[in-house]
């Protein structure tokens, strides 16, 4: 049996290598961000990261954040959102929630209030529909502050949202005229 410590190690490893360095283990992604699935666990195992395709399957079930989708055959896997590499998630804009949210550390807000959220070295902002979500994001970079984002406006502007297929919203960015602290 492995342990539920492995199992975290083995899916900050999967979302390494299917979000942002493919190359790590010599995997190739399609434009869309999917890998064959067998490709992924003889590279990985050939990487020294044991895995099987049963381990595989629970780590994609069991991931509280829902980072990792198959296909429909379970031939092919791929990370949700998150990508810092250029793909194509085919996602289809959506009417977003008047309200969404944004965690960061405390230590990042004036900078945000005044320039507005930036992709930087991802492909989209990540928004969340609920302050639970975002406070949990913003712990994980210091003393959490929790920013409220006009979506509604912004849509009704022309800026485009999408969802994706864990929850997370996502846009090219968000100007500071829309974000509010809570």
């Amino acid at each position: 049996m492995v342990s539920e410590k492995e199992v975290t190690s083995l899916s900050k490893f999967i979302s390494l290598v299917l979000r942002h360095n493919p190359g790590a283990i010599g995997l190739v992604l399609d434009e869309n961000g999917w890998a064959d699935t067998s490709a992924l666990i003889d590279k990985m195992n050939k990487a020294g990261k044991h895995i099987t395709p049963a381990l595989l399957e629970h780590i994609v079930a069991t991931n509280a954040k829902k980072r990792f989708a198959f296909n429909e055959d379970k031939t092919k896997i791929r990370a949700s959102q998150g990508h810092s590499i250029n793909i194509d998630l085919q996602l289809t804009p959506v009417e977003p929630p008047a309200i969404l949210y944004h965690g960061t550390g405390e230590r990042s807000v004036t900078c945000i209030l005044q320039s507005g959220l930036e992709k930087r070295n991802r492909q989209w902002v990540h928004l969340s529909a609920d302050v639970a979500t975002a406070v949990a994001v913003g712990r994980r970079h210091g003393k959490p502050v929790v920013l409220t984002v006009d979506a509604a406006t912004m849509h009704k502007e022309g800026r485009t949202f999408y969802l994706s297929a864990n929850g997370v919203w996502l846009t090219e960015s968000v100007p500071a005229k829309y974000i509010r602290t809570v």
